[in-house]
């Protein structure tokens, strides 16, 4: 999570009819196209929480979108969803679009206002790293070593809601975070600069085939399905836990939860 200062607005700029606007058009999408599934909403305690997911699907990732039609469907818009987003996707013209349909910074601050406000708020803290994992580490939960999500959690004194996702990591073949390809090129400097990644992924999609970041592939209509696990109380490890421990357990939890879902699929794409 970015800890560079920046104002907390985000949280205000919520707009209601524009995101029931926004989620009735993702819905048929969603619906349709990926037979999307979000199971145990009910485990979302009332309340503030922070919500912690897997993300999947590289640049065209519908994480976002499959779980808020079913969260919306489940608990109407008295109850904002807020996700935090990386400072990249405010640069263009579609930030203000972003911030009213609940799409914040991930700043700190505006973490700390919206959790304050008793909204969930969801967090993928992986990033970058975990959307563009290969498909055949579908299955891994790595943040990385992002720890921010937990900071937050502890700061706000909210639970932390697992949430993982099976099928997103389908939608292409993804082959390589490219990590190596950016350092051959030594475009690593550059890219964490502008971009703040240091990756260069290898797809193999439809229709173009093969692609490093452009051109952009048309993900298949894979069956998403997100499994909402129950909550975990930070409170239950002292007053004083081990950052590193509490990630280390949470990212357990959604390995079992994952390992569970990846059970139940029987063939890629088809779920």
């Amino acid at each position: 999570m970015n800890d560079t200062h920046t104002d907390s607005t985000d949280v205000d700029k919520w707009d209601r009819d524009l995101t029931e606007h926004v989620v009735a058009l993702t819905r048929p999408i969603v619906k349709r196209y990926f037979r999307s599934e979000v199971r145990g909403l009910d485990n979302i305690p009332e309340g503030p929480s922070l919500v912690v997911g897997n993300h999947s699907g590289g640049m065209f990732t519908f994480d976002l979108s499959v779980f808020a039609v079913d969260y919306y469907d489940t608990y109407g818009y008295d109850r904002p969803l807020y996700a935090l987003a990386f400072d990249t996707i405010f640069s263009g013209p579609a930030a203000e679009f972003f911030r009213r349909t609940g799409v914040i910074r991930a700043t700190r601050e505006n973490a700390a206002k919206a959790l304050a406000s008793g909204a969930v708020v969801l967090v993928f803290p992986g990033g970058d790293y975990d959307v563009y994992r290969p498909t055949l580490q579908e299955n891994v939960i790595d943040f990385d070593g992002r720890t921010g999500y937990i900071t937050t959690a502890l700061e706000a004194n909210v639970p932390i809601v697992p949430a993982v996702s099976i099928g997103g990591q389908e939608s292409q073949l993804f082959l390589t975070r490219g990590q190596w390809l950016a350092r051959l090129l030594r475009l690593t400097k550059f890219e964490r600069r502008f971009f703040r990644t240091n990756i260069m992924p290898v797809t193999f999609g439809f229709p173009f085939g093969f692609s490093v970041l452009a051109p952009v592939n048309m993900p298949l209509p894979t069956k998403i399905v997100t499994e909402v696990l129950p909550p975990i109380d930070l409170g239950h490890f002292g007053d004083a836990p081990d950052i590193k421990r509490l990630d280390a357990h949470v990212r357990w939890t959604m390995r079992k939860g994952l390992k569970a879902l990846a059970a139940q699929r029987h063939f890629p794409v088809i779920g």
